[in-house]
C-alpha cells in the first residue's frame, strides 16, 4: 500500500490507542473464549459431563450409610389365624441399619455388609407375657446377574464417551468461534481502512478544490469548474461520514460476538503482513483425516449405537440372578450377652427369567438398531468425504488469492502512479475536476481490492487449519481438545 495510507493507518491507531482499547485478533480471541456466550454454555455441558462420569466413578466405590430409627410404638388389635381368636399386641421398638455396599465393575456383582442393632419391647395379650431385649443381624449378601451384559461398564463407558463428545463440542465450538471473531475483526478493519482512504480521498478532494478555487479567481478556469469541485468535495466529506458510521456498526458487532461491554471504544490491530506459502495438498488432506474431530464424533454415535444394540438384545431375554445370603443373628436382654447363643442365617437362591413369545418385537427392534447403526457409518463415510472436498476448496481458493494479492498489489501501483499524473495534468489545467475524481474513486477503489484481498487470505489459511487441524505458518499440530483443568 502506498506510503500515505500506511502513515494515515498508524496514526489513526496511534491517536485512538490514547482513547480506545486496541484489540489484536489473539487478545479478542482470548476475550471471547472468557465472555462468549456461546462458548461459555457449551463450556457449562462440559462441566456437566465431567461430572456425571465423576459421580458415576464415585458411586462405584464402597458406599456407606447409616439409618436409625430411635423411636417407635404400635397398639394394635389383629386376628391371629393360627389360635383363631383376637389378640391386642403392643411394641416398642428402637433400631438402626448400618449398610456397607461395594459394586464388582467386573462381573456387574453388588456386595453388601448389613448390620441392624435393635431393642424392643413386646407384650401380648394372648398369653399375659412381655419380652424384650437386645438383637444384632449382622450378614453379607451377594447378588449377580447371569447371562445378561456388564451394566455397569457399559454407563461408564457411556459416560466416557458423552464427556469425549463434550470435549470435541467445545473445541470444535472454539474454533468455529475462532473463525467468527476473525471475520468480525477483519470486517472492523476493512471499515477502518475505508475510513482512512476516505479522508484520504477527502483530504486529496480539498487540495484539488484549493487548486480550481484559485483558477477560477484569477480568471483561468471557468466557474463552472469551481462547482464541481465543490460537488466532489461535498461527497468525499459524505463518505467520510459514511464510513465513520459502518466503522462503528462493525465495532459493535465484533464487541457482541466476543462478550465484549458495548459501551467500550476500540481499535483494531491487525498483522496484515501476508507471507503466501505453498500447500501440500495430499498432506493437508491426510493430517485432516487423521484429527478432524467431527469424524470421531461420529465414531462415537457408532459406538452409541452399537450399545443401544445391546441394550435391544437384552429385551425380553433369558437372564438369570444369584443372591447368596451369609449372616449372624443374636439376641438377649443383656447387651454384654448379645451373641451368648447366636444363630447362623444362610439363603441361597438362583432365579431366571425364560422370554416363551414376544410376537416378534425383539426381533423387529433389533433390526431397527441395526440399521442405526448401518445409518452412522454412512453418516462416517459422508464426513470424510466432506472434510476431503473442504479442503480441496480452501487450497483452490489460496492459489487463487496468492495470485489476486499479487495483481491488486500491482494495481495499486499503477493507480497511484495514474493519479499523481493526472492530478498534474490537473494542476496544469489539462484535466477536469471530474475526470480527476474518477482517478480519486479508481485509486481507493484499487487500495480497498488490496485490504479485502489480504484479508481474504489470512481467513483462507484460517480456514485452512480449522479444516485440517493443522497450523501452516506455525508448521505445526494444532490440538484443541482439551479438560477443563487444561482451561
Amino acid at each position: 500500500m502506498n506510503k500515505l495510507t500506511l502513515f494515515l493507518t498508524f496514526f489513526l491507531i496511534g491517536f485512538s490507542l490514547s482513547a480506545q482499547r486496541g484489540l489484536t485478533l489473539d487478545s479478542a480471541m482470548d476475550i471471547a473464549e472468557e465472555n462468549s456466550p456461546s462458548i461459555k454454555r457449551t463450556r457449562l455441558n462440559l462441566v456437566r459431563s465431567r461430572e456425571n462420569l465423576n459421580a458415576q466413578r464415585a458411586a462405584l466405590k464402597s458406599n456407606f450409610s447409616l439409618s436409625v430409627n430411635p423411636f417407635g410404638y404400635t397398639h394394635n388389635r389383629e386376628f391371629n389365624d393360627l389360635v383363631s381368636r383376637w389378640n391386642t399386641r403392643e411394641t416398642t421398638t428402637s433400631f438402626g441399619n448400618f449398610r456397607i455396599t461395594q459394586p464388582i465393575v467386573a462381573t456387574d456383582a453388588t456386595v453388601s455388609l448389613v448390620n441392624r442393632f435393635s431393642w424392643q419391647n413386646s407384650y401380648s395379650e394372648y398369653n399375659d407375657s412381655r419380652t424384650k431385649g437386645f438383637s444384632n443381624n449382622l450378614s453379607i449378601n451377594i447378588n449377580q446377574p447371569l447371562f445378561t451384559y456388564n451394566r455397569t461398564k457399559m454407563q461408564i463407558r457411556e459416560l466416557e464417551l458423552a464427556l469425549e463428545n463434550s470435549q470435541l463440542n467445545y473445541a470444535i465450538q472454539r474454533l468455529g468461534l475462532e473463525r467468527q471473531v476473525a471475520q468480525y475483526f477483519y470486517l472492523v478493519y476493512q471499515q477502518q481502512q475505508r475510513l482512512i482512504i476516505a479522508e484520504e480521498a477527502y483530504q486529496n478532494m480539498k487540495k484539488s478544490h484549493e487548486i480550481i478555487k484559485n483558477k477560477v479567481d484569477a480568471g483561468l478556469s471557468a466557474r463552472e469548474e469551481l462547482f464541481q469541485a465543490e460537488l466532489n468535495l461535498a461527497t468525499s466529506s459524505s463518505d467520510v461520514d459514511n464510513q465513520r458510521v459502518s466503522l462503528e456498526d462493525a465495532k459493535d458487532d465484533l464487541k457482541l460476538i466476543i462478550g465484549m461491554s458495548l459501551y467500550d471504544d476500540v481499535v483494531v490491530i491487525p498483522d496484515i503482513s501476508v507471507d503466501t506459502m505453498d500447500i501440500d495438498i495430499t498432506f493437508a488432506t491426510d493430517h485432516g483425516l487423521a484429527n478432524r474431530m467431527e469424524l470421531r464424533q461420529r465414531e462415537i454415535d457408532i459406538e452409541n449405537s452399537e450399545f443401544s444394540l445391546i441394550q435391544t438384545k437384552a429385551l425380553n431375554e433369558f437372564h438369570g440372578d444369584l443372591n447368596l445370603s451369609f449372616g449372624l443373628f443374636g439376641d438377649n436382654e443383656n447387651l454384654a450377652n448379645l451373641y451368648a447363643n447366636p444363630t447362623d442365617n444362610q439363603q441361597i437362591s438362583l432365579s431366571f427369567s425364560i422370554p416363551v413369545w414376544d410376537w416378534g418385537e425383539r426381533e423387529s427392534r433389533i433390526k431397527a438398531a441395526e440399521a442405526s447403526i448401518e445409518s452412522q457409518m454412512i453418516s462416517l463415510e459422508e464426513e470424510e468425504n466432506d472434510i476431503i472436498i473442504n479442503i480441496r476448496k480452501v487450497y483452490r481458493n489460496l492459489t487463487n488469492l496468492k495470485n489476486q494479492i499479487e495483481i491488486a498489489r500491482q494495481n495499486v501501483t499503477n493507480a497511484q502512479l495514474t493519479y499523481e499524473l493526472n492530478l498534474e495534468k490537473y494542476e496544469n489545467g489539462d484535466l477536469t475536476g471530474m475526470d480527476l475524481n474518477i482517478y480519486q474513486n479508481q485509486l481507493s477503489e484499487k487500495q480497498l481490492s488490496l485490504t479485502n484481498a489480504i484479508i481474504s487470505y489470512k481467513l483462507e489459511l484460517l480456514n485452512l487449519k480449522i479444516q485440517t487441524l493443522y497450523d501452516f505458518e506455525k508448521e505445526e499440530s494444532v490440538t484443541p481438545v482439551k479438560t477443563l483443568d487444561q482451561q
